[in-house]
């Protein structure tokens, strides 16, 4: 096992442009963080970027039985996670009847299914510990019904959501603090690759601050809630959207 005193982070979805930028920021914080992708080149890279502190771990997280045995490999070789950020997710602007089967259940398995498995593998430890961070990145879709997101997206957001509530409730009296983010297009592919040009001008309209969002401001707010600032809060949605919904 590492000799390593520092916490240890575990976030999924790390190739991303989201990833990225919240492992740099947790790094600089001065977590030792487990990367978590299905894009192993672009862990290695970035694990070569960030140098040590930084670790890449290939993982379908939709995969009960690979996520039981990489979390015993990662208790192993490093300890506990103290930290988990829940980020990896897929998008679909499918409506219900345009949604198949296999992709209502692919969806679900990614932005839900993955984050319940991680959880409820390092969730006792926190418990134990009577300290730790769980950050499930959710989506403004879940409060608006999609404004361009489609039904199974909106539909994992929602459940996502509702999982960060039952699990705050459970490991809130253990010093265990669970919370959401909900950001609303940031400037990833999910917004370039998935919206047209005419969609993008329409959204930007609507957010009253007239501009997307980047992904280091969504990565702040991921390092607000895992510091000891954050401790009497848990079990909320953050919103991060410029404006566009208001509650």
């Amino acid at each position: 096992m590492s000799t390593d005193k520092r916490k240890l982070a575990l976030l999924t979805g790390a190739a991303g442009v989201l990833g990225r930028e919240t492992v740099r920021g947790l790094v600089a914080d001065g977590y030792r963080v487990i990367m978590v992708d299905l894009d192993a080149k672009q862990l290695e890279a970035l694990a070569q970027e960030l140098g040590p502190g930084a670790y890449p771990l290939a993982l379908d997280v939709c995969n009960p039985q690979k996520v039981a045995e990489a979390c015993a490999t990662i208790r192993q070789e490093f300890g506990q996670v103290s930290v988990l950020v829940n980020n990896a997710g897929v998008l679909s602007n499918k409506k219900a009847a345009e949604t198949s089967n296999n992709e209502w259940r692919h969806i679900l398995a990614v932005n839900l299914d993955g984050a319940f498995y991680l959880c409820r593998e390092w969730l006792p430890a926190m418990k134990a510990e009577k300290w730790g961070r769980i950050i499930n990145v959710c989506s403004l879709a879940m409060k608006t019904g999609g404004i361009t997101a489609g039904t199974a997206y909106t539909a994992s957001k929602g459940a996502l959501a509702s999982l960060t509530f039952s699990l705050a409730r459970e490991a809130a009296s253990y010093g265990v603090t669970v919370n959401g983010i909900a950001p609303a297009y940031i400037k990833t592919p999910m917004l370039t690759d998935h919206l047209t040009e005419e969609q993008r001008r329409q959204l930007l309209d609507q957010i009253p601050v007239g501009r997307f969002c980047e992904a280091e401001e969504v990565a702040h707010v991921v390092r607000f809630l895992v510091s000891p600032l954050s401790g009497f809060i848990t079990g909320e949605i953050i919103d991060i959207n410029g404006g566009l919904h208001m509650d």
